[in-house]
């Protein structure tokens, strides 16, 4: 097949979706509510995110040979299916691992500088260590912070004694969760932050869930944030979404809109991601570097004053990359919508979401030479002048 001759339907919320796909033939970006069983009834090829349930009902009278999506999760997507009807699927995983993993830290410094503590001193508990969590927990160690690594799978694929189960978690003062969503199984994850796994935990704990809002109980959330047992709550993602639960949002210390994973080279490394297995599924050989297509970023370079302690020129740092805090502001907003029309402001914080480059992207520039800053700013991939 050459390219010329594939049809290919894709969310218009993948990137760089022309310059990718261009060549290999028409495509048709179409927002994630118009992607129809009519609108793919004659692709080739059709790449989703996550919001667009892939199965019986969307590709039964079509021509889809291959299916992608753009993200590092899949359970919006009927595998069984598609391997019934001998459709091709890929998806990209780890394309927004150090998306997240910078989300998370932009949450541990921001409370850290409400409740006056300092990061190395804590604990995290890492419940999911794989592309995600495996990144967060390496730059983590390299900020000084103690981490415990819990992933039930991995313990017993390697045997790896840094693995700890999950009541070892006690002794975390941030808990933060990168598992996917799954209801059967020795592993199921459908619930997991339960009332009982947040008693467990230490009071005054902080509790980050980046993962999928049903990982977590909602009800759940709100008892232990009304008790004080869980003393900070940072959610991106919300059982229900995008009509998301009100009550739970006013317990919460830092909500956003399931953008964790939303940093520019994050979304762009899953079109590139995608066009790969397509090109490989189709048999066709594209070459693409999307370096040259990326915008910089809306605060390229920043400047700490001499003097500065490491945690708070970090913190510095981080807020210029990402700021998180506007995020939340923005998802509150919500609250002042009329409930008919919550859900669609949700989905287009998400649709809208502003360039957001990741940390390497972001020159960090010392007014004097501090050998502790510049070393805490490195192990996090800042380019320091």
């Amino acid at each position: 097949m050459t390219p010329a001759r594939l049809k290919i339907v894709a969310d218009a919320n993948i990137p760089l979706l022309a310059e990718a796909l261009g060549p290999l033939g028409e495509v048709v970006a179409l927002p994630a509510e118009r992607i129809t069983a009519e609108a793919v009834r004659a692709a080739d090829a059709l790449l989703v995110r996550s919001v667009t349930k892939v199965g019986p009902a969307l590709l039964g009278s079509s021509a889809v040979r291959f299916v992608a999506t753009a993200t590092i999760g899949f359970d919006h997507v009927d595998l069984a299916y598609l391997a019934s009807r001998g459709i091709g699927f890929a998806y990209a995983p780890g394309s927004n691992a150090r998306s997240v993993a910078e989300y998370v830290l932009a949450a541990v410094f921001t409370l850290a500088g409400a409740g006056g503590w300092r990061v190395a001193d804590k604990v995290l508990g890492i419940v999911g260590c794989g592309n995600v969590g495996g990144r967060l927990a390496r730059m983590a160690e390299a900020l000084g912070l103690r981490v415990l690594r819990n992933d039930p799978p991995l313990a017993r694929r390697t045997r790896d004694p840094r693995y700890v189960p999950l009541e070892a978690l006690a002794e975390a003062d941030i808990v933060t969760f990168h598992v996917p969503l799954s209801r059967q199984g020795p592993d199921a994850t459908h619930h997991m932050i339960s009332e009982r796994l947040l008693a467990g935990l230490k009071r005054g704990a902080a509790v980050i869930n980046t993962s999928r809002g049903s990982v977590a109980d909602p009800a759940a959330l709100k008892k232990a944030a009304d008790s004080g047992h869980a003393a900070a709550l940072v959610l991106d993602v919300w059982e229900g979404e995008p009509n998301i639960d009100l009550d739970l949002l006013g317990r919460v210390r830092l909500a956003t809109p399931h953008i964790a994973g939303y940093s520019y080279d994050g979304k762009v490394n899953g079109t590139r991601m995608v066009l790969d297995a397509l090109c490989r599924h189709f048999g066709i050989v594209r070459p693409w570097d999307p370096a040259p297509l990326l915008p910089p970023p809306p605060v390229p370079r920043v400047r700490l004053a001499a003097g500065a302690a490491a945690q708070a020129a970090l913190a510095q740092a981080i807020r210029a990359a990402y700021d998180i805090e506007a995020d939340d502001a923005r998802l509150r907003a919500a609250a002042d919508e009329p409930p008919e029309a919550r859900g669609r402001f949700f989905t287009n914080l998400r649709k809208t979401y502003p360039v957001r480059r990741e940390f390497p992207f972001v020159t960090v520039e010392l007014a004097g030479r501090d050998p502790a800053v510049e070393s805490a700013l490195r192990a996090l991939d800042f380019p320091v002048e």
